[in-house]
């Protein structure tokens, strides 16, 4: 996929080089060097620009965004292009670009102080802070550039001019209204109170509160905008198959199937979009992000091993071979998303016009393929393909009706429909191909990576593909070669300088570790794990009420230290974290991990009680807790020895949806296994078994059922009420 090239600017000399140079140029994101020739003179975020501030008497304007927001391209193009609107931000503030994704921190913070002062928030995120304490006193989110531009009453360059006016006349009205923020702040993101360790209760509630939201014609949980992360999906599915009732399956079901036939999933180069902005997943908002992708994999496959329907399968390995493919970097590792907006035949950039088409496009293009125009007319109406379009006179693709109503309305079988969508399919790719791209942002974020190894490492698993593993092998090592020699990651594993990295960067790399442990039974990841866990007590865990900050003790001080209580688009460091430690605990039998977990879960046990949907992700450390499973599988040295019974076991193990489990491969009688996962211990082949083929061990909190030896008795232990009573 093409690069959107900076630099991205109208200012150009007579030699053609760019006019303006500012000091984001040498900038790791692409997000700042995409204004590094603004003509508004940015600093990066640190000490230099707040001393530049405070040298000259001036407050900080703070602007925040990400690489692939289309608002923040807006605004730039607007307001931070206009040379008349960057002489007053240059005269009057200092002026300071931030990139959210690499340092989430500080944006969270000042997210919180926007929220606090308008009572919402977003990006393109404008704070204007003191430049002695970093306190904001003022902030919002997107403004246009002029008095009446988009038909706001005030534009950029008046709230520009009245802040500065009212720091030289009225300074003490800014420092008290400074204060005040903080210290709503300071209430706004004081960790819940500690209560009681929540039960299996919460699930019921989250399925309950779900179900009264859930939309019945179009699937997922609210009105629109509607973003996957709203639905907590493998949540309601591991309910089902915990407690046999259908309700959470089926949402859960629904809402991936419509999202799967809808617009928000490329239906030719695979991968979903950011979110949809309709109620019917239609038209979505076309950025797409690498950590949206790498949680919804998890889903598909569990989706598939629920309900054996093989379209979650196709949407799992389309999504993967997005992931592998536009967003694969050389090392292995995964960049972090593409664009909303490309440019256009005409030259201006337009939201998501690489992605849809005419029905003029389409029919030349199948036609100079050999497609009859009766054959075109059958992937149009599949595709909603029309001259007429449904999004800006352009068409996005998705199943608009079920392809049995395509097949009848044009006297063809669904074979038929499948099969030349089958063909037209790398056809429209080859050609939107050769269109200019949207931008890729080729930050390697360290979080977001370990998303994408949990991702390939199940699936892998699941699907028996050996690849799909390798690749997440690959990720995980070069994404760890990166760490520093205290085994502490940074934000990012490319580039420099590189911010230090956060709770996320550790807690998801950690729970990478241990999938990777569960797919390919190598200790060495059961290793990294353990020492990653130990990177997080040392520098990010609140020994004292439990849980864990977003940012290391010996991090830059900034004016909280938050630690976060809620699942976003991307699920809490403590809610990943917590999990894990009681994953560790099965593995190791180390009691010491389940009471840091205990403790977790204690330290937002009242925030779970009163309001569940806040921390959906760490229910699954609950059903951990209280409904865990041990699995282990003994096997031969040699594959060529397992039976038809012992390979229909394994098959069993990757198909079925078996959730709140941990898993251990025993391949022979490894010694060094047994030592160091207990559960293991006197189980391999030829110890305990009495035999050469797969064994399998079913345990419930160290309860072991009778070993197992077909896939029927598997079976009927799997469909057995757990032992600890989940």
């Amino acid at each position: 996929m093409a690069v959107r090239q900076v630099p991205r600017t109208r200012h150009f000399n007579d030699d053609g080089t760019p006019r303006y140079r500012n000091r984001l140029a040498d900038q790791t994101s692409p997000y700042l060097r995409q204004h590094a020739h603004n003509p508004v003179q940015w600093w990066p975020w640190g000490d230099d620009a707040f001393d530049e501030a405070k040298r000259r008497d001036v407050p900080v304007f703070l602007s925040v965004g990400y690489s692939t927001c289309h608002w923040c391209h807006v605004m730039e193009d607007e307001s931070f292009e206009d040379e008349g609107v960057a002489a007053v931000m240059n005269e009057n503030f200092v002026c300071i670009k931030l990139d959210r994704e690499e340092r989430p921190d500080i944006d969270a913070v000042y997210m919180a102080a926007l929220s606090a002062l308008t009572g919402r928030g977003g990006w393109p995120m404008s704070v204007w802070l003191t430049p002695d304490t970093r306190r904001p006193f003022f902030a919002g989110t997107y403004f246009p550039a002029r008095d009446g531009d988009r038909g706001n009453s005030v534009g950029f360059m008046t709230v520009l001019e009245r802040i500065a006016a009212m720091w030289q006349g009225d300074r003490a009205r800014v420092v008290d209204s400074a204060n005040a923020i903080v210290d709503e702040l300071k209430q706004h993101l004081q960790p819940p109170a500690p209560g009681d360790e929540p039960g299996l209760g919460v699930a019921d509630e989250i399925v309950a509160a779900c179900a009264a939201r859930f939309d019945r014609e179009h699937g997922g949980v609210g009105a629109a905008p509607k973003f996957p992360s709203q639905t907590p999906l493998r949540l309601l599915m591991r309910h089902s198959t915990r407690t046999g009732r259908r309700e959470g399956r089926d949402m859960a079901l629904m809402t991936l199937h419509r999202m799967i036939t809808g617009g928000i999933f490329d239906h030719l180069g695979g991968g979903f979009h950011r979110y949809s902005v309709d109620e019917q997943w239609l038209v979505p908002h076309f950025e797409k992000m690498l950590y949206d992708n790498a949680l919804l994999v998890p889903a598909l496959v569990e989706a598939w091993q629920v309900s054996g329907d093989d379209v979650f399968r196709a949407a799992a390995l389309h999504t993967l071979s997005f992931m592998g493919g536009v967003l694969g970097a050389p090392d292995g590792t995964f960049y972090s998303a593409t664009d909303a907006d490309s440019p256009t035949p005409q030259g201006p950039r337009e939201e998501g016009y690489f992605f849809t088409w005419t029905l003029d496009e389409v029919q030349m293009e199948l036609g100079l393929a050999g497609f009859s125009d009766a054959d075109i007319a059958v992937v149009a109406d599949a595709w909603d393909i029309s001259a007429a379009g449904n999004f800006e006179g352009r068409s996005i693709l998705w199943h608009r009706r079920p392809l049995k109503d395509t097949a009848t309305r044009r006297g063809r079988t669904i074979a038929d429909v499948e099969a030349l969508l089958s063909r037209a399919r790398p056809i429209l790719t080859r050609v939107r191909d050769e269109r200019p791209a949207p931008l890729r942002d080729d930050k390697i974020i360290t979080a977001w990576n370990g998303l994408a190894i949990s991702a390939f490492a199940f699936a892998g698993f699941a699907f028996d593909d050996d690849a799909l593993v390798a690749r997440a092998v690959a990720a995980f090592d070069a994404v760890s070669s990166a760490a520093g020699v205290d085994g502490r990651f940074t934000r990012t594993a490319s580039g420099s300088p590189r911010a230090p990295g956060t709770l996320d960067d550790h807690a998801y790399m950690a729970r990478a570790a241990i999938d990777l442990f569960e797919a390919t039974g190598r200790l060495r990841f059961l290793d990294a794990a353990v020492a990653i866990d130990a990177v997080i007590a040392a520098h990010f865990e609140d020994v004292e009420h439990g849980g864990f900050f977003v940012s290391a003790a010996d991090a830059e001080a900034l004016l909280v230290r938050e630690k976060p209580d809620r699942d976003g688009a991307e699920p809490s460091g403590n809610s990943v974290h917590i999990e894990t430690l009681f994953r560790l605990a099965a593995l190791t039998d180390n009691e010491a991990f389940r009471r840091r977990g205990d403790r977790g879960l204690r330290a937002f046990g009242q925030l779970l009680q009163r309001q569940p949907m806040a921390l959906t992700e760490m229910v699954s450390a609950i059903e951990l807790d209280h409904a865990g499973r041990e699995i282990v599988v003994s096997l031969p040295d040699d594959d060529d020895a397992i039976s038809d019974d012992g390979a229909a076991m394994i098959k069993l193990l990757r198909r079925r949806h078996v959730p709140s489990r941990v898993l251990v491969w025993l391949r022979g009688d490894d010694p060094e296994l047994q030592v160091r996962v207990p559960v293991a211990r006197e189980r391999g082949v030829g110890v305990s078994s009495g035999a050469s083929d797969v064994v399998v061990y079913v345990c419930d909190g160290g309860q072991c059922q009778l070993p197992v030896r077909t896939a029927r008795d598997l079976m009927g232990v799997l469909n057995a009420p757990n032992a600890k009573g989940g």
